[in-house]
């Protein structure tokens, strides 16, 4: 087990502390409560609704869930992505109560919770999870259950007055996020890996690769001398291969693509 992360510990006395105020104050708990039809009067909901909840045994659960799931994930995407995670999530869980259950109020961090523990399965999908401290379930396996679950409840209407759509929400919208996390990395990758291949001499690349980097000469910014040779060696790649320039002309592509 981790030592708690900086978020993590701030999430948690966070939440703990605002159950605390609203315990000795009903009129401030139900000015924070998320009343989906309310949102457009009340818009601070959206985000302080996930510090309430419902009794003691709903804040452990949810913060027991923080407390195993999160200093891990934290550790893994740092501070800030972290924190958009939770905070997404829960938005998510606002969201979805909003579209496909507006008519209860909603209070809780099962929503934020909930994408914290989504995003620990997609990173460690193998890591054994003891429900109960006692049956082992792999954390993919979980997520899974926890998807069908919850809409499973929310599609058939459970008599129990547990946001399932704010679960869903909060999975969706973490999935989403990270997902997008793991192609904005990639796309960074890539635009490097174009760069160097970019400064690399042609003659160390595929004839394709070649082509396409001097094809993507922009001649209309050429001088009119340097465009016409371009396009006679051009024409000379496309009729006899790019073995048939001399060094000096590759470099003289080169220079015009790079």
């Amino acid at each position: 087990m981790m030592p708690l992360t900086p978020w993590v510990r701030r999430l948690l006395l966070a939440n703990v502390a605002v159950f605390l105020l609203t315990a000795a104050s009903p009129v401030l708990y139900r000015s924070l409560l998320l009343y989906p039809p309310w949102v457009l009067y009340r818009p601070w909901t959206l985000v302080t609704y996930m510090f309430l909840h419902g009794g003691f045994g709903h804040l452990f659960f949810n913060m027991l869930g923080l407390y195993f799931f999160g200093p891990r994930l934290e550790d893994r995407l740092g501070g800030t992505p972290f924190l958009v995670l939770y905070f997404l999530s829960g938005l998510g869980g606002a969201v979805f109560s909003f579209l496909f259950a507006r008519q209860y109020p909603v209070v809780g961090a099962s929503g934020a919770v909930y994408g914290v523990l989504l995003g620990f399965a997609m990173f460690w999908p193998r890591e054994r999870i003891y429900l109960w401290m006692v049956l082992p379930v792999e954390a993919w396996l979980l997520a899974v259950l926890l998807v069908v679950g919850s809409l499973w409840a929310g599609v058939g209407g459970s008599a129990s007055r547990t946001a399932h759509f704010a679960h869903l929400g909060g999975l969706a919208f973490a999935f989403a996020y990270i997902r997008w996390l793991e192609w904005r990395r990639g796309a960074g990758r890539r635009a490097w890996q174009k760069a160097i291949s970019a400064t690399q001499p042609s003659a160390s690349l595929p004839e394709r690769e070649a082509m396409a980097r001097w094809k993507g000469i922009p001649l209309e910014g050429l001088h009119e001398i340097n465009r016409e040779e371009v396009v006679r060696l051009l024409a000379k790649v496309e009729g006899q291969g790019s073995k048939s320039l001399t060094p000096s002309e590759r470099d003289f592509l080169d220079r015009m693509a790079g």
